[in-house]
């Protein structure tokens, strides 16, 4: 069992680490440097580091948690996800670097207004200080339940010192410094998998491609849901739905996208979403294979699922068993870097792509010199990871359901409006009254709460899953239909 104070010293010493990186890459560097790494950075560190920004701690913890219940389903929307990655390259990326945008709501200024430009920056910045945030509670309770408790810190405390840790070590190179700490970060949680595998394997006597194919396991391995359509996992809807989160969760997310515009060119950015898609898709995989095996030794071992508030927390299971379960120190210590690394390889970008955002889309900064700038964007920096403590914080409070599938149907809500807005501004030759896509935007996010609270009862037994997103992206393209003017884009 790893004790608290050593727990403790391998995240300074990870933080050390990052600290140099940050130092390296910060450098002489500008507000260009911070927000588009000078369009230098090679497409296979992208590619790479991406893995890491795109699983996240949730991926890291609550994936493995969620095969209790959902066996392998979860892969359905893992293979939307690809799908969708070739739209984001193919359909999204050229129009970027055509428009050589550093905000890619600018898009929406120039085809229909700013009224367009304020509503897709606003989904934006709520979506990802929502979903930043979803992340980093899922590292701070592990944080707290197996270091801080033991010494009394409060979980608000423990909150504040990871977002501090973050700010010190993005704000002076931004993205630079994060296409590099995310390479290094996605590499430790990659081996942080192989490991675990590796020694849970050996205490089961069992390899992944036993559970896989081994009739016995298959309440964890179930993988299609193809029988009921009504259910809220069907094949169907976990496919489209995935195609539709990688659309709007990557190609129409200024977090994704920023790394993406950091390459030399748009084929390079291509070449690095297509090899990402594909390596996302294997690890994936394997986190879920690892979820299996943790049920399988926590059952074997007679490891109880954790408790959070009373109830049980399936996403603890997997540092529960890493670190109290018998495996040995070095899956203890390798779980905790990879978690840090799972975490912090988002929330930094989060940080990062919130700050170019409000600097870009609200705050104008164009229009300033260049010392002035500097002096918002660093002013800025600092209230975006106020704000980001303060949401984390209120998450250990209303926070009730397993955290990707709560950080998924979140994202139902706030990216539909922009992917109506998107879909609109490049699939039809028309302009809008900017004025009036306020009303279109509320009514149709109304619209769809109210049909994703209606019960399976109300709908004759069918469940709502992942395609509210579409659907919320659908009510807004009509809605813009309706505020369309007569003259089209030339």
């Amino acid at each position: 069992m790893l004790q608290p104070a050593f727990i403790l010293f391998l995240i300074l010493g990870y933080f050390t680490l990052l600290m140099g990186i940050a130092y390296l890459t910060g450098r002489q560097a500008d507000n260009k440097t911070f927000f588009t790494a000078n369009r230098s950075s090679p497409w296979y560190l992208v590619a790479f580091g991406m893995v890491g920004a795109s699983l996240s701690g949730v991926t890291f913890i609550s994936v493995p948690g969620w095969v209790g219940d959902s066996g392998f389903s979860y892969f359905q929307v893992v293979l939307g996800y690809w799908a969708g990655y070739f739209i984001v390259a193919f359909v999204l990326l050229p129009i970027y670097y055509r428009q050589n945008l550093t905000s890619i709501y600018e898009y929406l200024q120039k085809r229909f207004g700013d009224n367009s430009h304020k509503v897709g920056a606003i989904s934006f910045f709520i979506s990802r200080v929502l979903g930043a945030s979803f992340r980093l509670f899922l590292v701070a309770i592990v944080l707290q339940q197996f270091i801080f408790d033991a010494w009394g810190v409060p979980f608000e405390i423990t909150v504040i010192l990871s977002i501090v840790l973050i700010w010190i070590y993005t704000q002076k190179g931004g993205i630079k410094t994060i296409v590099w700490t995310d390479t290094l970060q996605t590499l430790l949680m990659l081996t942080a998998v192989g490991l675990t595998l590796y020694h849970l394997g050996n205490a089961l006597h069992l390899n992944p491609y036993d559970i896989i194919t081994d009739a016995q396991y298959q309440n964890y391995t179930r993988t299609w849901v193809t029988e009921d359509f009504l259910a809220r996992n069907h094949f169907l809807k976990s496919f489209i739905g995935g195609i539709f989160i990688t659309i709007c969760m990557t190609g129409l997310d200024q977090d994704m996208m920023q790394k993406n515009l950091t390459c030399r060119s748009l084929k390079a950015a291509q070449t690095n979403m297509v090899v990402f898609s594909l390596v996302l898709i294997v690890v994936t995989f394997l986190f879920l294979v690892l979820g299996a095996m943790i049920f399988l030794y926590a059952e074997q071992n007679k490891i109880m699922i954790p408790l959070m508030e009373g109830s049980p927390k399936p996403d603890l299971l997997f540092p529960e068993v890493a670190l109290n379960g018998g495996l040995g120190l070095g899956v203890g210590v390798i779980f905790i870097l990879g978690l840090i690394a799972a975490a912090y390889s988002s929330a930094d970008s989060a940080l990062t792509s919130l700050t170019t955002s409000f600097c870009i889309d609200f705050l104008k900064l164009d229009q300033y010199d260049e010392s002035q700038q500097k002096r918002i964007r660093k002013q800025t920096h600092l209230g975006m990871s106020l704000v980001l403590v303060v949401v984390v914080i209120l998450f250990k409070y209303v926070l009730d359901r397993n955290v990707i599938d709560g950080l998924l149907t979140v994202a139902s809500y706030t990216y539909g409006p922009l992917l109506g807005l998107f879909a609109f501004g490049i699939f039809t030759p028309f302009k809008i009254h900017d004025r009036r896509v306020w009303a279109v935007v509320i009514l149709s996010i109304l619209l769809i709460v109210l049909l994703g609270n209606l019960s399976s009862e109300t709908l004759g037994g069918y469940q709502i899953g992942y395609e509210l997103l579409p659907l919320n992206g659908l009510l807004t393209f009509l809605g813009l239909m309706m505020i369309r003017r007569k003259e089209t884009t030339t």
